[in-house]
């Protein structure tokens, strides 16, 4: 495929507490100038900020490209740099093809010029030529669903129909590459439903769409491939899953794998964990999981002496909101009996279609297997993490719904309907 992208050593340098006019009048300059005169200039301390430090990757033609990271990782100034809004102080990136970007919803809208009015200046401030806005309008219009309001000043517009309505303007931009910002964070439920949808289409469509945001489902969903910048520095890069996982274990200082070598350091009396692992179904460790196939949730332990009660081993999971999706314990006649000294690996196999998408975190431990009480004979809180994805494709409870479904399960149901 050809390049549409290529990034090479890219940098971009900040000095904090340093005042760096970009645009300044002489009156400005000849104002500064003045005040140093006659007297000594007080200079406040100057920090050196690297936003981007060193970061080279190549996107090819229609591609989709995510970018991830905390705040502050350098992915906003990533695609001010890709569209020239600024410059890198090192490095460089050469872009293969006409160039949109959806950085900030409603740039450009001007508050006096009714909604109608400011299609056609938001549209011409993107590029796109004054026929082509004409024979795209109705598409613009339904997209945003504010009709009526069309010729009403945007001054006077709720924020939910200001967004719509830039959004939409944008969303119909037609470049070989765009470059998008955050757009899925604005608007109701269903408004971002329909965004997910256009963000789709423009995948689909042969585009190379460089997208970022702090919604891990719509990057797993939307792109092929992601990078994680941390720092201002590219620390990650390959299938979107797999980085999207390993992002957000490292945002929960967890993996899809703990080991507890020292038993005199692991959690436990007379039951001490060893290990716990996320694994796929020939038993490898994995970090992202298909929403459609069974994972299992591997408990190793050791019991030190032989007890006078039953034990057996248990698992919790949460989802990245904190809730809790479900406990469970091995109920099996295997741990009927007083638990006798020995090493153990339990596995609990997940059956495919009942987690919903996201991150989910594990806590394993050891139990009584009482009728009345459990007594915790060995226990950790956050020991594992996985990352829930859906392709969006083949049979799943999603159906044709594009958005993330509520609920800490998102089981695959059968149904059965009778007509009259």
């Amino acid at each position: 495929m050809a390049i549409a992208i290529e990034a090479q050593g890219l940098s971009k340098r900040y000095r904090i507490g340093e005042y760096h006019g970009g645009y300044d009048t002489l009156r400005e300059s000849l104002t500064r100038a003045a005040k140093r005169v006659g007297r000594r200039e007080h200079h406040s301390e100057v920090h050196e900020l690297w936003a981007l430090d060193d970061v080279s990757f190549a996107a090819e033609e229609g591609e989709a490209l995510g970018v991830i990271g905390r705040n502050g990782a350098g992915k906003s100034t990533l695609l001010k740099v890709l569209t020239r809004i600024t410059s890198p102080t090192k490095g460089q990136a050469e872009i293969r093809g006409r160039v949109g970007s959806l950085l900030e919803v409603g740039t450009g809208f001007h508050p006096e010029l009714t909604g109608r009015e400011n299609v056609y200046l938001n549209g011409s401030i993107l590029g796109m030529r004054q026929r082509e806005i004409t024979r795209k309008l109705p598409e613009i219009v339904e997209f945003a669903g504010i009709e009526a309001f069309m010729d009403t000043p945007v001054k006077r517009y709720s924020s939910g129909m200001y967004v719509r309505l830039a959004f939409s303007v944008a969303a119909h931009f037609e470049p070989e590459i765009m470059l998008v910002d955050e757009v899925l964070a604005v608007g109701d439920a269903e408004f971002q439903k329909r965004c997910m949808g256009r963000m789709e289409d423009l995948g689909q469509s042969g585009r190379t769409v460089v997208f970022v945001s702090h919604n891990m489902q719509a990057i797993s969903q939307l792109c092929d491939r992601a990078l994680h910048l941390e720092g201002g520095r590219l620390v990650n890069e390959g299938p979107a899953d797999d980085v999207v996982a390993r992002y957000l274990q490292t945002v929960g200082a967890t993996g899809s794998e703990r080991f507890w070598e020292d038993p005199a350091t692991a959690p436990g009396t007379s039951v001490k964990l060893r290990s716990a692992r996320v694994v796929n179904a020939d038993g490898s460790p994995v970090a992202a999981v298909d929403v459609r196939e069974t994972v299992g949730i591997e408990v190793g332990f050791t019991v030190l002496d032989r007890l006078a009660e039953p034990i057996t081993p248990k698992i919790k999971l949460v989802d990245g909101r904190g809730d809790v999706v479900f406990n469970a314990i091995d109920t099996s006649a295997r741990w009927r009996d007083p638990a006798e000294p020995g090493e153990y690996t339990s596995t609990a196999w997940i059956p495919g279609n009942l987690l919903n998408e996201g991150f989910v975190l594990v806590e394993v431990g050891v139990v009584s297997h009482a009728v009345t009480r459990h007594t915790h004979y060995a226990g950790f809180r956050e020991a594992v993490s996985f990352h829930v994805q859906d392709p969006g494709e083949g049979d799943s409870a999603r159906g044709l719904y594009t958005g993330q479904w509520k609920g800490v399960v998102r089981p695959l149901l059968e149904w059965t309907t009778e007509e009259r």
